[in-house]
């Protein structure tokens, strides 16, 4: 069952795809079936630049226990004292 639980956010970075790298202005996080990955549903993110078009964007579908690991890794490195010196 599809939960439909869907955030869409700004953020400004880059991301790396099949035609190298790309400046992202969008995240949408959701839960639901992947396209790919092995697993009844994923966390999936799509990271774009929707005014280059469709194929400026990065997919990514990890399984719940690894998008838990993955942002759990990301907050403590971005609380680290070393980083909050920095941004």
């Amino acid at each position: 069952m599809c939960t439909y639980v869907t955030e869409t956010l700004a953020v400004r970075g880059s991301a790396k795809g099949p035609d190298g790298w790309v400046r992202v202005t969008d995240a949408t996080v959701y839960f639901d079936h992947p396209a790919h990955a092995l697993a009844d549903h994923t966390l999936n993110v799509d990271l774009r630049r929707p005014d280059a078009g469709p194929g400026a964007r990065v997919a990514v579908e990890l399984t719940a226990e690894s998008a838990r690991s993955l942002a759990e890794a990301i907050l403590r490195i971005l609380d680290d004292p070393t980083v909050a010196v920095l941004s």
